[in-house]
């Protein structure tokens, strides 16, 4: 046991001693979590618009007035014509375009209908049905505040409930993605190239045949970078609730048990690449690069898995930032408890025994 605390300090003074290491297992993770969660969003904000009034009326005013008042939208400029609207939208210098056309108050007091033109540059087709569907929202609501008191001989009011995240906000959704990713990354980045180093320089070996037994000293060197990694998701959690108000509604002590077994997780195939790798730049690039794409596309916390193909839904299947982010989402924003996460948990804990399993009987193979 004396050994194997020693092997276990020597790791902790190897990286305190290096600054490029703390630099990537901490500074990268801080990175992430503050760029991450402030860029990827699904809210679109302060978008330059312009408003073409042809009527100048009392109504055209107060609608104007809400879509000022929004963050949503920044009015540019009034346009007048169709040449500008046109040169404006070609410069790339607005996306939406609002038209009131001639006496369009006139036309609603008296046929009680009058018609609202809005254009969208459609060449980001997502951009534009979400600047459409804000500016729709906005007109609904002053034409429900002008029907106050007044009833239709027919109506259907539809009444809207969003749980969990009333306010739509992205960092909701995009928070438990991004912890997700950089427990997952750092950890078999860490680990991986971490003992590929000690291979290098020719350590290893002279570890690997003393009397200490062989598997222990792997894990004397992994151990050092789970408790940083631990000490990192206490950074990431501290960043998200104080920087990116994100709310943790469920357990703390089951979102850390459950991220102490995605880091145990990728600690494993951490292994399991420094077992099947000769160099630092092999590990590093199947660690960091090789992991990257397949996180980031089938975690689920960027594109919805439900519009990807089969075959890729079940591709998505072993990729251990997936379950973590399912049971991520349910502790922090649902609130839940471990009976509806114990599945998730079941295929995280599989994966860890057949990493552990695997790595540690092809590194018996191959330095026997």
């Amino acid at each position: 046991m004396k050994q194997f605390l020693a092997f276990v300090k020597k790791e902790f003074y190897h990286v305190f001693r290096d600054r490029k290491t703390l630099l990537l297992l901490f500074g990268m993770p801080i990175a992430q979590i503050v760029l991450f969660g402030f860029a990827l969003t699904n809210e679109i904000k302060n978008t330059k618009i312009v408003i073409c009034d042809y009527s100048k009326d009392i109504t055209t005013r107060a609608i104007i007035d809400k879509l000022e008042v929004s963050k949503n939208f920044e009015i540019e400029k009034s346009l007048l014509s169709n040449n500008e609207i046109e040169s404006a939208f070609k410069k790339g210098a607005i996306k939406l375009v609002v038209v009131f056309p001639p006496d369009f108050n006139n036309d609603l007091n008296h046929l009680n209908k009058a018609q609202i033109q809005i254009i969208a540059d459609a060449s980001d087709p997502n951009t534009a049905t979400t600047l459409t569907m804000y500016a729709t929202n906005i007109i609904a609501d002053y034409q429900r505040e002008l029907m106050d008191g007044q009833k239709l001989p027919f109506q259907i009011n539809t009444e809207m409930r969003m749980i969990y995240n009333p306010e739509l906000k992205g960092t909701t959704n995009f928070v438990p993605g991004v912890m997700a990713l950089v427990l997952f990354l750092i950890s078999v980045l860490m680990t991986s190239v971490s003992i590929v180093r000690e291979k290098e320089m020719g350590t290893m070996e002279v570890l690997l045949v003393s009397p200490f037994n062989s598997v222990l000293v792997v894990i004397s060197k992994a151990i050092p970078y789970f408790l940083l990694s631990l000490f990192n998701l206490v950074i990431i959690l501290l960043l998200s609730v104080y920087l990116l108000d994100m709310p943790i509604k469920g357990s703390i002590i089951l979102l850390f048990a459950e991220s102490a077994l995605l880091i145990i997780t990728s600690l494993s195939l951490g292994l399991l690449i420094s077992n099947s790798t000769a160099s630092q730049s092999t590990a590093m690039l199947i660690s960091l690069m090789g992991m990257l794409l397949p996180t980031v596309m089938f975690a689920g916390f960027m594109f919805p898995l439900e519009n990807m193909p089969k075959a890729l839904q079940i591709i998505s299947n072993i990729i251990p930032a997936k379950w973590y982010y399912i049971i991520a989402k349910s502790i922090m924003i649902k609130g839940l408890g471990f009976s509806a996460i114990w599945k998730e948990t079941l295929v995280l804990l599989g994966m860890t025994l057949f990493l552990l399993f695997v790595s540690i009987k092809k590194f018996k193979i191959r330095l026997s």
